[in-house]
């Protein structure tokens, strides 16, 4: 009797939303959550870079191991490394499924026009926008739509979704 398969009522009924957290699955995230996706998402970027240099010290005692000496990289090179990282990382995770690892700790999503996934290319123009001027979310909580600048200027918008894909949402007359 236990092994029975549920029916069609039953899965019906099954979320993986908590029901707590319903009311707020489709509406616009603030900047608090926002926030803490953001620090979440630096850390991965943190996490590759380190990965990455610890892989070059490798490489380079590998190579000559009796004259090895650790690198000392100029800043330019590990701004540059940083600035690709995270607009490759942003990009990829954005066009891919809409959230980064933040966003997915968080129960965010971005969403481009008509509350479409974004695409390739609105993908990468908001991760530029977003390592170019980060302080651009700094703009939410004076937005009655909590958009942060990069979500005025590109259409995106970034809600609340614990869905394991995306739900389309609706867009307001505000949009």
């Amino acid at each position: 009797m236990d092994d029975e398969e549920p029916t069609d009522a039953t899965a019906a009924r099954i979320s993986p939303v908590p029901r707590e957290a319903r009311a707020f699955q489709g509406q616009r995230a603030g900047i608090v959550t926002r926030l803490i996706a953001a620090v979440l998402d630096g850390l991965v970027i943190g996490a590759v870079l380190l990965g990455g240099y610890l892989g070059l010290v490798g490489l380079l005692f590998l190579i000559d191991p009796r004259s090895f000496e650790v690198p000392n990289l100029n800043p330019f090179f590990s701004l540059t490394a940083a600035f690709c990282v995270a607009v490759v990382y942003f990009t990829a995770f954005w066009t891919l499924s809409g959230r980064t690892y933040g966003y997915l700790v968080m129960g965010l999503r971005v969403l481009g026009f008509g509350g479409r996934r974004l695409r390739f290319v609105g993908s990468v123009l908001r991760a530029l926008f977003v390592v170019v001027f980060p302080i651009g979310i700094a703009w939410v909580p004076f937005s009655r739509n909590n958009k942060s600048l990069q979500d005025l200027v590109l259409g995106t918008r970034v809600v609340y979704d614990w869905e394991p894909r995306a739900v389309r949402v609706k867009s307001s007359p505000s949009d």
